[in-house]
């Protein structure tokens, strides 16, 4: 089949990689627009551009996917359109354009944590499984049939990040699955069932961490937004970014906010027991160990806020 591809982040690369190795024609690439990163603000590729560059393959880069987008994908004349974290709506008169229309590789066990950002918001949530899913677009957020789901149990010690790694590895051999069986006719898509659950955009007020909740709702929070936007709190006046950190396995109760070295960790207060920091990155500084950035505090104990 000839199939227009579009994406944006890592997670996307591995379908990309998957279908260009594949029988199928990828006729073109839809990605976003190339984006200022780091200090020095230097125009970059998202990872699926660089990827597509690579290749060799033909690239449309848009951060709207209005007529002119759909002109252009309508002149490849694409049996089937597929989605994988492309940051933008496909809407009509787009959505008819290839003759199957559009299918979607989603992370997360739909109808749960239909949105932007279904991983992070499952880790925040403390959910033990999730999964990834291939569903027929339609015009209603993530709603539409599916035609396959992958489960798998959430590590203890997952984050956002390593979880999402992995999805994007077994969600792209699903999603491949699912184009040889629609090009073969075999395709049955049913329709979601279940509660469903919204997952919005991650902001940097969902990074803030509120020390008073208990340690578990603390931690996995702090792994539903690693690596971005990223877990923080304010230690001095200054920003403190919580890189890593662990539970302290039964170390006595410490005030909420409060952070203490005990028994050579750096340890701070929840609304329960103690959790332990393990890497930090103070403002304007590199990442550092805990306990390197704490001799440089010079105090027994600091309020975290």
């Amino acid at each position: 089949m000839k199939i227009v591809f579009a994406g944006t982040p890592q997670a996307a690369v591995p379908s990309l990689a998957l279908l260009a190795d594949s029988p199928h024609d990828l006729v073109g690439v839809v990605t976003r627009s190339d984006a200022p990163l780091g200090r020095k603000r230097t125009l970059t590729p998202s990872p699926v551009g660089q990827a597509a560059a690579d290749l060799g393959l033909h690239m449309l880069k848009t951060n709207r996917l209005g007529d002119e987008a759909t002109a252009e994908i309508a002149a490849l004349a694409p049996d089937l359109g597929v989605i994988v974290a492309y940051g933008g709506l496909v809407r009509e008169p787009l959505l008819s354009v290839p003759r199957l229309g559009w299918i979607n590789l989603h992370f997360s066990l739909l109808p749960r944590w239909r949105g932007a950002a279904p991983v992070q918001r499952a880790l925040i949530n403390g959910d033990t499984r999730t999964g990834a899913a291939v569903f027929q677009l339609v015009p209603e957020l993530d709603a539409g049939a599916v035609f396959a789901m992958v489960s798998e149990t959430i590590g203890a010690h997952a984050t956002a990040g390593s979880l999402l790694a992995g999805l994007s590895e077994s969600g792209a051999r699903v999603l491949l699955d699912v184009i040889d069986d629609l090009e073969s006719g075999r395709a049955v898509a049913v329709d979601q069932t279940g509660d469903v659950t919204l997952a919005p955009k991650l902001t940097l007020d969902d990074a803030r961490i509120d020390w008073s909740a208990p340690a578990e709702t603390v931690y996995n929070r702090v792994r539903g937004v690693t690596p971005e936007p990223g877990a923080f709190t304010t230690v001095n006046s200054g920003r403190l970014k919580l890189l890593d950190l662990a539970p302290s396995d039964g170390a006595l109760p410490i005030p909420a906010g409060v952070i203490r070295e005990i028994d050579k960790k750096v340890l701070v207060g929840t609304g329960t027991e103690p959790l332990e920091l393990l890497t930090v990155q103070p403002a304007g500084k590199t990442k550092m160990k805990a306990m390197e950035w704490w001799r440089g505090v010079s105090a027994t104990e600091v309020v975290a806020s």
